[in-house]
């Protein structure tokens, strides 16, 4: 009934070029370098192992020039063992919980969200909104506005690995349809009804109690 609530700030505004540049320098990214974004505490419950496993299948060639950065609040313990274990640890950055997050998704190439549960996951809307391609999962409530609106991938259930595996290598390849995507956020970002919850949800009461008097 209600829509999202995303923070409007999360918009790719007209300085957006000069944020991925200057966010790329910083993390010593170069121009033909990939970087996927994971963002959210509980690792397990975010797919952070399927993320792990669809780096791993990426060909050589590509997997030299991508990292995945993950941002949140978890132990990252057990998915740095697996890491190791597939051979990706050097490919993997855990970063804790950050305020400039909104400079990491105009630097990166795409988001990957591959939650096993999710009731909506505001993270697509905020990545979709700054013009970051998205690469989720179809549990997530809100992966129907990625999909409305064509900005990435949703991966359908009974979730597959291997489907996964192989979405992840197209997004990383294929810049051409890396620049669609972008560009069919940005006009959802401008478009749908995402930002206008708690207005909504004003409306919502004032009428309610309206309708209760005598």
């Amino acid at each position: 009934v209600l829509p999202p609530g995303i923070n409007p700030d999360r918009r790719a505004g007209n300085n957006a070029a000069a944020i991925r540049q200057a966010f790329r320098g910083e993390w010593q990214l170069q121009e033909n370098d990939k970087l996927v974004l994971m963002i959210g505490s509980g690792f397990r419950t975010k797919g952070l192992d399927r993320a792990i496993y669809a780096l791993s299948a990426l060909s050589a060639d590509i997997l030299a020039r991508t990292q995945l950065m993950v941002i949140g609040q978890d132990t990252p313990d057990a998915f740095t063992q697996l890491a190791k274990k597939l051979g990706v640890k050097k490919n993997i950055r855990f970063l804790s919980g950050r305020d400039d997050v909104p400079n990491f998704l105009q630097g990166a190439d795409v988001l990957i969200h591959p939650a096993y549960r999710e009731n909506t996951g505001t993270v697509l809307l905020e990545a979709a909104v700054a013009g970051l391609p998205v690469l989720t999962t179809a549990v997530c409530g809100y992966s129907r506005y990625i999909r409305e609106y064509d900005c990435g991938l949703v991966m359908n259930e009974p979730f597959d690995q291997h489907e996964m595996n192989d979405a992840l290598a197209l997004m990383l390849q294929d810049n051409a349809q890396r620049a669609i995507w972008r560009s069919n956020a940005l006009k959802m970002g401008e478009t749908a009804d995402i930002y206008s919850l708690f207005e909504r949800a004003a409306d919502f009461i004032v009428t309610a109690v309206k309708s209760s008097r005598p």
